[in-house]
């Protein structure tokens, strides 16, 4: 019986953001289906590390020690994107041909395109690549918002060939969304050649369930509306998304309700965000160890945000807490949820947004409604074994670590 490789920009462990929560179910699904051998970068978490080592045939932790204008420097003299140089290491692509020349490997999971340069070119065995995004259209739109235009315009290009590169070189490539699914399509110059799969996130229903979680002693104490956001703080979405609550959307609520409060709460917010910390209204939590008891306090989750890709994990789980969800569109995607059902989907216009955050704490009942419909919705639609049903044919094999019949 062959064994994966399973190849993550990140350690999948401790699945406390986006990507690795993702990328940690991806790996249990496929320990589920036979020996997987694990190659990965880490920040020298020796907890995270011995609960790889734990789920991993074998593995190999590169250290992220580059520092980024090195790998600006290296991408510029190669004529590769960043994102390839920021994640490459000697070590590990020696570890990885080390481990297809030991090992009986019949397939090779990628998670995210920047692992895609360790698939080496003569390996005869089946390639996943999960791209989960289009990484390459969301350097174009901070490239079009004026962010560092020259650089996200070259890194949005070089990218964008990559990402081709990969979906011709793999059987199978991986979008975590329908409309993530047909924007990779429409940038390919030969879309027939590659063949796309669309896997969903899910969500762990039964640790983000209501009944599982008091409301945080703190806020529960004090006058409501209470207003949270969650997610990893120094990625430029959400700070942008928090800034935009806290700069346009706040004091439109706070004419409403003098004591709203807005709860930023995630890992490593920025300086800009500190900044605003202890203002009227504004409370920055920084990394809490469970945000659970935030989102349970909540008389609703904001999720504004306006450059978003695939699906949004802070979505998810406030809704399977049975929150109702304050979104824009750009948020919404990839979730099949219905507007004024099961959560409430507005332009990122302040004014619009105030008013119908004011009409659903004007209902409670409805709100309460709106919640229970949430996570109905996701026990329904959105848990991780039905996400990831598909992947045992993806990379060929069945429960059991046979090959399926050719």
């Amino acid at each position: 019986m062959g064994g994966v490789l399973f190849l993550a920009h990140r350690v999948p462990f401790p699945p406390d953001r986006g990507d690795r929560i993702r990328s940690h179910h991806l790996l249990k699904a496929l320990a589920r289906l036979g020996p997987v051998h694990v190659g990965c970068f880490g920040d020298g978490d020796a907890a995270a590390e011995r609960a790889l080592a734990e789920l991993a045939a074998s593995h190999c932790v590169a250290p992220r020690t580059k520092p980024l204008p090195l790998a600006g420097a290296e991408a510029v003299l190669t004529g590769k994107p960043v994102s390839l140089t920021a994640f490459h290491s000697r070590r590990l692509a020696a570890w990885v041909r080390e481990t297809i020349a030991r090992e009986r490997i019949d397939a090779i999971v990628v998670f995210s395109g920047q692992m895609g340069q360790y698939v080496p070119d003569e390996f005869a065995g089946r390639v996943v690549i999960d791209l989960c995004d289009v990484d390459s259209a969301k350097f174009e739109s901070y490239a079009a918002a004026g962010e560092r235009p020259w650089l996200n315009a070259r890194e949005a290009r070089l990218l964008a060939r990559e990402e081709e590169r990969l979906g011709q070189r793999a059987d199978a490539t991986i979008l975590i969304s329908e409309a993530e699914a047909a924007l990779y399509r429409s940038r390919l110059t030969t879309p027939g050649k590659v063949n796309v799969q669309v896997i969903g996130n899910g969500i762990d229903a039964a640790f983000f369930d209501p009944s599982a979680s008091a409301l945080h002693p703190v806020i529960a104490q004090q006058p409501r509306p209470h207003f949270t956001f969650t997610g990893q703080m120094d990625y430029r979405p959400n700070e942008q998304a928090a800034l935009w609550v806290i700069e346009a959307l706040l004091p439109r609520l706070r004419a409403r309700f003098p004591q709203a409060m807005f709860h930023v709460v995630g890992r490593n917010p920025t300086r800009a965000l500190m900044a605003h910390h202890g203002m009227p209204g504004v409370h920055v939590w920084g990394e809490v160890p469970d945000v659970r008891p935030f989102i349970a306090a909540a008389d609703a989750v904001l999720a504004p945000l306006l450059i978003a890709r695939g699906v949004q994990n802070k979505v998810l789980e406030a809704m399977a807490m049975a929150r109702p969800v304050v979104l824009t569109s750009e948020a919404a995607t990839g979730i099949a949820a219905t507007d004024g059902a099961q959560w409430l989907v507005c332009p990122p216009d302040h004014e619009a947004m105030a008013a119908r955050i004011a009409g659903l704490l004007a209902d409670r009942e409805a709100a309460d409604a709106i919640g229970a419909a949430a996570r109905r919705f996701v026990l329904d639609f959105h848990g991780w074994g039905a996400m990831l049903a598909p992947l045992e044919g993806l990379i060929g094999k069945t429960a059991e670590g046979q090959r399926h019949a050719a």
